[in-house]
């Protein structure tokens, strides 16, 4: 009973975070199975994806229908980020476990830096609307997806921590925006990943039903929060920046030590 409500909640605040940033999800649930209901890490991440991918699958249904949105570009991402998931899934499970998590945060303080070190310097600039991309940008556009789903099989999360920056400044997107379209990206390669864990049962079952109830209900106050906060300037990418961050520090230290 205590597992199944510490992951309820835990899904809730990784929802949350989902719907408001479009990350989270397993980059938060991850250290939560690991350091707190004390599963292995090749199972926390095999029962993470399989919530992030429900997590992810709800909280883009949301965002559509708000507008916020992009399907030529999020598509195009996602088809290149899922061929470079299923490479890194099993590249992934070979690999150290531990080395596996200090990866997953060394990139999360890197990226949260660049985008909190963005948002400080443009704030004075008048908000971006979304153009028409040109053929260069959207090539440029799968090659990044590819990467990112590269690692992000490789590390065993949905890959939101890199898809939004990749959305936002190749593609050109205003961050709200980025945020909803990289749900697609988000939805697809966590769902390879987890079919990859899955086939080689690294999935706890029980706890990552707990785990999508609890996204579910995040996801729909964290994309109404996003609605709120995507007005404001500045203000969503600071905080985007700033919970990856934190987040990847605390994984990489734990990883490391």
């Amino acid at each position: 009973m205590a597992t199944a409500l510490v992951a309820l909640l835990g899904g809730a605040l990784a929802g949350l975070s989902l719907g408001l940033l479009g990350v989270g999800s397993s980059i938060l649930i991850v250290p939560l199975l690991v350091y707190g209901l004390h599963l292995a890490p090749h199972l926390a991440i095999g029962t993470s994806t399989v919530a992030a991918t429900a997590s992810a699958l709800w909280s883009l249904s949301i965002h559509a229908r708000a507008g916020t949105v992009r399907w030529r570009q999020g598509g195009i991402y996602a088809l290149a980020s899922i061929l470079g998931a299923a490479s890194g899934a099993r590249l992934g499970r070979a690999t150290d476990s531990r080395l596996l998590l200090a990866l997953l945060g060394a990139l999360m303080v890197l990226i949260g830096v660049l985008m909190v070190r963005s948002a400080l310097r443009r704030r004075a600039a008048p908000q971006r609307t979304p153009s028409d991309p040109s053929g260069a940008r959207l090539a440029m556009l799968a090659a990044v997806g590819f990467g990112v789903g590269s690692l992000a099989g490789l590390v065993g999360v949905g890959g939101g921590f890199l898809t939004v920056p990749a959305l936002a400044f190749v593609a050109g997107l205003p961050l709200l925006s980025a945020v909803g379209t990289s749900l697609i990206s988000v939805s697809a390669v966590a769902g390879t990943t987890a079919l990859s864990y899955a086939s080689a049962h690294l999935v706890v079952w029980p706890i990552a039903e707990s785990l999508i109830v609890g996204g579910m209900l995040g996801g729909y106050a964290g994309v109404r929060l996003a609605g709120v906060l995507g007005a404001r300037k500045g203000a969503l990418t600071l905080l985007f920046g700033a919970v990856v961050a934190t987040a990847g520090l605390y994984m990489m230290v734990h990883a490391l030590r």
